[in-house]
C-alpha cells in the first residue's frame, strides 16, 4: 500500500511517501476504507512536529479526516456494508490508500457531497457547529466575529453563523481573502492588515462589541478581548498563528467574559452522542443547501509535503485535500 509516513517527529519535509507500507487490518468494531480523499488540517502539522495532543507511535501515517468506500468490515460491526460511502475523523492514518476507521466514528456521506467535499467536512464543520451552537450558545440576532475567516474552519464558522441567524463579521488579511468573504455574503468584512480589528468591531456594533468571537488563530488576544462585549463569549478552537496567548484574568472578570476551550475530536471519547447529534444537525443543513465545503486545493499523495507547507503558510482558502 502507498502511504505518507513519518519515522521521527520533526519537520514537514521529514514526511515521506512509501509504496511498501503494509495494508491495515480492521479489528473488532472497525471498518477498512479505501481512502478517496483526506482533509488537510493545521493539526496535521502539529502531529508531524510532535506537539499535537495525541502522539501516535512511530512510524505512522499522518492525517486526521478522510472520506472513502468501505472495503472491509470487522467483527461486531452493524449497520455498515461493503461499498458504503463513509467519512470520519481518525487519530491518524488518513494520508494513505487505505485506513482503518472505528465504526463508532464513521459517518455516512451526504448524497450532495463528492469525495473531496466529504473529506473536508468532519473536523471543520463539527468544530464550528458544536462549538458555536452547543458550547458558545450562539443565537439568532447576536453578533459573531470569526477570526481567520477564510481558513478551513473559518469559512465553516461563517456558514454556521449565517444558518443560525447571527450577524457575521469576518476577519481576514488582504484584499483577495476579504473578497472571498464578500462573495460569501458576510455581513461585515474586516481586513486586519489595513485596520484594527477591535476598533472596527466596536464601530460596527456601535460601541458594544461582539457577543461571540470564534478564534482558531490565537495571537493578538488583547484585541480579541477588546472586541468582545460585556458578558460576551470567546470560543478558542486553535492556534494557527503559532502563538498561544496568555489570558489576562482581570479583564475577563471585569467584562464578565466567558472563555471556552473547545477540542472537537476529544468528544468522540467524552460524549459520542453529542458528536452524533452534531452531525445529524449538519446533515440537515447540508440537505437544505445552507452549508457546503469550500475545497480550493487538491493534491496527489506524492505532494503531501507541498500541501502541508501551503497550509502552514496560509496560502489556502477554505480546505485542501489529498487524493490518494
Amino acid at each position: 500500500m502507498k502511504a505518507a509516513r513519518l519515522f521521527d517527529f520533526g519537520d514537514i519535509d521529514d514526511v515521506v511517501v512509501r509504496g511498501d507500507v503494509p495494508a491495515p487490518v480492521p479489528g473488532q468494531g472497525d471498518l477498512l476504507v479505501n481512502v478517496h480523499a483526506a482533509g488537510v488540517n493545521f493539526a496535521d502539522t502539529l502531529q508531524v512536529a510532535g506537539t499535537y495532543q495525541i502522539k501516535p507511535q512511530l512510524p505512522f501515517s499522518p492525517g486526521l479526516e478522510l472520506a472513502g468506500e468501505v472495503v472491509g468490515v470487522g467483527e461486531d460491526v452493524q449497520g455498515w456494508a461493503l461499498g458504503d460511502r463513509v467519512m470520519a475523523m481518525v487519530p491518524h492514518g488518513a494520508y494513505a490508500e487505505q485506513a482503518v476507521v472505528p465504526a463508532k466514528a464513521a459517518l455516512r456521506v451526504p448524497e450532495s457531497l463528492d469525495w473531496a467535499e466529504a473529506a473536508a467536512f468532519p473536523v471543520a464543520y463539527g468544530t464550528s457547529y458544536m462549538g458555536l451552537a452547543d458550547v458558545a450558545g450562539l443565537k439568532a440576532g447576536e453578533t459573531l466575529v470569526v477570526l481567520g475567516a477564510t481558513g478551513g474552519v473559518g469559512l465553516t464558522a461563517i456558514e454556521v453563523g449565517q444558518a443560525i441567524g447571527a450577524t457575521v463579521i469576518g476577519v481576514a488579511g488582504g484584499p483577495d481573502k476579504t473578497q472571498v468573504l464578500r462573495d460569501k455574503g458576510v455581513d461585515h468584512v474586516i481586513d486586519h492588515r489595513a485596520e484594527d480589528m477591535a476598533d472596527r468591531v466596536k464601530q460596527i456594533t456601535q460601541g458594544r462589541g461582539a457577543d461571540v468571537i470564534y478564534d482558531p488563530v490565537g495571537g493578538a488576544f488583547d484585541r480579541t478581548l477588546k472586541a468582545t462585549a460585556q458578558g460576551g463569549r470567546i470560543l478558542i478552537v486553535g492556534f494557527a498563528s503559532g502563538d498561544v496567548p496568555q489570558i489576562p484574568a482581570n479583564i475577563v472578570m471585569v467584562k464578565n467574559i466567558q472563555i471556552f476551550g473547545f477540542h472537537f475530536s476529544a468528544w468522540l471519547t467524552l460524549d459520542p452522542d453529542r458528536i452524533n447529534a452534531t452531525f445529524l444537525a449538519l446533515a440537515d443543513l447540508c440537505a437544505d443547501g445552507k452549508i457546503c465545503p469550500t475545497v480550493s486545493a487538491r493534491y496527489k499523495l506524492d505532494d503531501v509535503r507541498t500541501a502541508l507547507h501551503d497550509l502552514k503558510a496560509r496560502r489556502i482558502v477554505g480546505k485542501a485535500v489529498i487524493e490518494p
